[in-house]
Formats: structure tokens, sequence, C-alpha cells
């Protein structure tokens, strides 16, 4: 069964993928866990509080959870997925799963170590045309789920951000002073490259970083691409080429 949507846009909605999540067993949005271990373990300790973003039916808790991460919350809009996950293994039974839109977090402040997201932001981008400057729906969206991560991360606590998107899009949207945090880098991946983002709150942008943030307003910014399309990869995330953002 193929699972892509009739219109891109539709990753935006919990309706395609509560139908979606209603056959498919698991799939993995930017690589496993295997791609990037060494990166998570050198930001993350394993007494760290943990919570997994747009969980989906990725088996990057479960295999965190083998790798001695065991404060693990997951939270995901779609009740479907929640339900199918909980009792998906011995390791997911040991974890908390919620059904939680990542507009609206119900934690308190500081109530994290580590936010971690696998490209659950990449696809509520899906309806942006211009990779250059995002309109005004997509600032307003961006802003307040990062206030929220901001929010419940404790003192020097990480954001990690893994993604499709190049550091010359995405970083704009993750350098504002407001979140209280700066912004790292690394990448990983054979031929084709993805990002992993690491906001750390209490430590200061960069003098660089922090020039983005007329970007992210500056309406007359010049656009130099109508629409970008993600390089086609030639394992299980093959099919991403066609999100347009």
């Amino acid at each position: 069964m193929s699972f892509l949507p009739d219109k891109n846009t539709d990753y935006a909605s919990v309706a395609y993928w509560n139908e979606r999540y209603g056959t498919e067993e698991s799939f993995e949005w930017c690589k496993s866990y295997a791609a990037f271990k060494d990166l998570i373990r050198k930001e993350v300790q394993p007494t760290d509080r943990i919570l997994m973003l747009g969980c989906g039916n990725s088996s990057l808790s479960e295999d965190m959870y083998r790798d001695g991460f065991h404060r693990i919350t997951n939270v995901d809009y779609s009740s479907v997925v929640v339900e199918n996950m909980k009792n998906r293994s011995s390791e997911a039974r040991s974890m908390q799963w919620l059904v939680m839109d990542i507009k609206d977090l119900k934690f308190e402040s500081g109530s994290f170590d580590v936010v971690i997201e696998k490209a659950t932001l990449d696809a509520l981008l899906v309806a942006e045309r211009d990779p250059w400057r995002l309109s005004e729906n997509g600032r307003i969206l961006m802003d307040e789920i990062l206030i929220q991560v901001s929010n419940v991360l404790s003192s020097n606590g990480r954001f990690i951000s893994i993604t499709f998107a190049q550091p010359h899009f995405r970083k704009r949207l993750y350098a504002r002073e407001q979140y209280g945090w700066n912004i790292r880098t690394e990448t990983f991946g054979d031929g084709f490259h993805f990002f992993f983002y690491v906001m750390t709150k209490g430590e200061r942008l960069s003098e660089q970083d922090a020039q983005l943030q007329s970007t992210w307003t500056n309406h007359n910014l010049e656009s130099q691409s109508t629409v970008a399309r993600f390089q086609e990869d030639n394992n299980d995330d093959s099919y991403l080429n066609s999100i347009e953002m």
C-alpha cells in the first residue's frame, strides 16, 4: 500500500496520519537511530528527561530506550499511533505515550532536559512554497511551537531537531533571542546529508546567528527559489523528495 498523500499539504493533517497509522507498522524519517546515535550520545545523558515530539511510528524512542535512555515521554496528535505504540514492545510499555498537539504542550515549565523532533517540523511546513521566505501563517506556527519547546526545557536543556532542512533555510527559524538558546549544527548520512541541530537553553546566540533574526520578518527578502525539492535519497526516505517546502 502506498502512503503517499493525494497532495503534500496532507502531511500536516491529523486525518491523513490517523488513516496511515491504521495500517502502517513503522516508518523512519531522516534515517534510523543507528545513523545518528553517536550524535545523540554526545548530547543526551541516560538520566535526562526526554520529550519526543511527534513520535509517530518511528522506532527512535524504543531504540534509545535499548541504548540506556529510559526517561522518555512520547507525544503525537494522532490517537491511532499513540494507541498502537503503547504496547508495541517491552521498551514501549516502559515509556509514557500521550495524545498531544505540539502546538499546545501540556507540561510545566522546565519539565524536560531534552526535547527531540525528527522531521515533525518538516511535515508542518509542507504548505510553504518559498523556503527563503515563510508565509505569515508559517512564521506564526513555528514561533508558537518553538516558544513552547523553550518553555518546557530545563536550564541548559537541549532541543534537538533532526531534519532534511539545510542551515540556510532552517537556522533562520531557530535563531531568535526570545527562545533563549544558541544553535549548533551537525550532519550525518552518506551521500545525502541530514541535519542535526542542537539548541542549548541558557546560551547566547552567536553574533552571526543573531543577525539572522532580521530575516524572520523581512517581507522584502528577495526570493532565491520559488520551490525547493528534496534530493532523492536511495534509502527508505526516497519518496520525500515530493514534499515542497
